[in-house]
């Protein structure tokens, strides 16, 4: 759309509820506090049930049980999925076992889940057991707090294990960034760390005291590795080094890919470029865009009250230059940078600083102790004679990083002896990821952590027989249109809508920087694994010199690129 916009920079209209709840919460305290002391229910009720997603936690039920309950006049077994708050997703060894502790005695699944926003959630926390998991978290040093809801949520930064410098100055801003956006509010202590409530007023400076019209995510990503997929971020510092060393970052805004079945208003969006600014802009440009969306959101109607949406509206221009006031400064050209690479490089990588960094394909993120593969096991028996730290990635994986060379030969053997090592992993399942899903996501719609392995599998089968075996395609599924496994910046993307049936997207690229388009509907994966076969077979015989598939499928024109989501990710699949 055009950047000349002389409409009104406030959606006016009847507010959404959430905006209710919000406000009439006391600064996010509702009645949580009494609620947990209500054993008549194992959930919590009314406000407090969206409201202690601001506290890093979501009430979730055992879908594959729910029916059965039911029946017997039971209500749905209530337990609390909770993420921990974790910039640039660096933990030690020291706080992983009591993580992995914890994991082991109070909850329902006994797993820890390293999810795609480079942070590890527990599923299947019971009522009783919810204060203690905080509790447990601040003794080590962490907390839940602001990884939900409209808030700036857990703020990423690219893994790099190679570039040990440069990452550490990027990681630092990845945190100072999490920190200078967090809510001010005392009621996350006050509630689960009994602390004293404080006699001065509450006063969010940043957040505003109805918080922000949705959720907003953040990254720190380091070209040319775009691990982090910046395009599904509200915010991005890409950061630019001169001589090694991070002079500033370019700042990108409006990316976001969650959508809506059925509903044309709501579509993928990349980040637009906004400018270059150097290092001690940074916290004002990040305050400076937040304030904007959160004074100019959408706050009547959800479903576009995401900052891509406040972008489509007021225009690109419009959200800069207000940006450029309230910071103070004035954007410099965007500096030269470009991705290559996406993904993890799995396997032993050696630093600039001569320690060495072993990067583990963890399936789906999920870690728990399965037959002949105690994997969760196997990371706390690392952790406790590692002396590094680990990091947790956006696609799912664990780097044991800060390996001395004398240490590598041991670790190595304690990841093959608990099935953390495999060689027989091949590029197509390395670069999948699906979202939770059934069976605790209130949302999902179709499978996709459950129906991942064995699809992968089935489309490794097409790729050997088209003697691709060993070829890279980013694949990903979604078990609705919520974007959680980011399958809108895939070159293949499952999105699902009912059982077994998902619609097809294809044409995304290898580094993340185009939308597929939707290329067959309301379709069974068995249906979907015919159309790859005919797809990877024309692939293999007609693609250029190491061509990918997803520009591959641009090329020959079984899809046409998506351009400009606001205006043409609807149109016809077929180029």
């Amino acid at each position: 759309m055009s950047d000349k916009y002389n409409g009104p920079l406030i959606v006016e209209g009847k507010l959404s509820d959430s905006e209710r709840m919000k406000r009439d919460s006391n600064y996010l305290r509702g009645t949580i506090k009494e609620d947990l002391k209500n054993g008549l229910t194992g959930g919590f009720e009314g406000d407090n049930f969206l409201l202690i997603r601001f506290h890093g936690m979501y009430q979730q039920d055992d879908r594959d049980i729910r029916a059965e309950r039911t029946e017997q006049k039971l209500e749905p077994r209530h337990a609390m999925m909770l993420r921990c708050r974790l910039p640039g997703g660096v933990i030690t060894p020291e706080q992983w076992l009591r993580i992995d502790k914890f994991a082991a005695e109070q909850t329902l699944y006994g797993s820890i889940r390293i999810t795609n926003r480079q942070t590890f959630q527990f599923h299947g926390i019971l009522k009783g057991d919810v204060k203690p998991a905080h509790q447990m978290l601040h003794e080590a040093g962490l907390d839940s707090l602001a990884t939900a809801n409209d808030v700036n949520r857990n703020v990423l930064c690219t893994s790099n294990p190679v570039q040990s410098g440069l990452h550490r100055e990027a990681y630092e801003w990845a945190k100072k960034i999490s920190e200078h956006l967090l809510p001010r509010t005392r009621a996350y202590a006050e509630i689960w760390l009994d602390k004293e409530k404080v006699a001065a007023t509450d006063e969010e400076p940043i957040l505003g005291e109805t918080y922000l019209p949705r959720k907003f995510k953040t990254s720190v990503v380091i070209p040319p590795l775009n691990d982090v997929d910046l395009h599904a971020n509200d915010m991005n510092f890409v950061a630019i080094e001169e001589n090694g060393k991070l002079i500033g970052f370019n700042v990108l805004v409006g990316g976001g890919l969650a959508m809506t079945h059925g509903d044309t208003a709501t579509f993928p969006r990349l980040a637009s470029e906004f400018g270059f600014i150097p290092l001690k802009d940074t916290l004002a440009v990040a305050e400076a865009i937040v304030t904007t969306q959160r004074d100019w959101g959408n706050r009547t109607e959800r479903k576009n009250a995401k900052t891509k949406y406040t972008l489509e509206r007021v225009g690109v221009d419009t959200f800069k230059q207000e940006t450029e006031r309230r910071a103070g400064i004035t954007f410099s050209p965007i500096r030269p940078y470009e991705f290559t690479l996406r993904g993890d490089q799995i396997g032993w990588l050696k630093g600039i600083d001569d320690h060495w960094h072993l990067t583990l394909f963890i399936e789906n993120g999920r870690l728990i102790d399965l037959p002949g593969k105690p994997l969760k096991t196997g990371v706390a028996e690392i952790a406790r004679i590692h002396r590094g730290d680990f990091r947790l990635t956006a696609n799912q994986n664990l780097i044991i990083a800060g390996i001395p060379e004398a240490e590598k030969s041991r670790i190595e053997s304690l990841a093959r002896a608990h099935g953390l090592i495999s060689d027989n992993v091949t590029p197509l399942r390395e670069n999948s990821m699906a979202c939770v899903s059934f069976p605790t996501c209130p949302l999902a719609m179709a499978e996709a952590e459950r129906f991942l392995p064995e699809f992968v599998t089935e489309v490794e089968k097409i790729m050997s027989s088209h003697g691709v075996g060993n070829e890279e395609i980013v694949l990903r599924v979604t078990g609705c249109p919520n974007g959680c496994g980011r399958a809108m910046l895939s070159e293949v993307g499952l999105v699902g809508k009912a059982p077994d049936r998902y619609n097809l997207h294809l044409g995304g690229n290898r580094t993340g920087t185009r939308i597929p388009r939707m290329y067959r509907e309301n379709i069974s994966s068995a249906v979907i694994l015919s159309v790859l076969d005919e797809l990877i077979g024309r692939w293999s015989q007609e693609r250029t010199d190491g061509e990918d598939f997803g520009d591959y499928l641009i090329r020959a024109g079984v899809v046409k690129p998506v351009l400009n989501s606001a205006v043409d990710f609807y149109e016809a699949g077929a180029a």
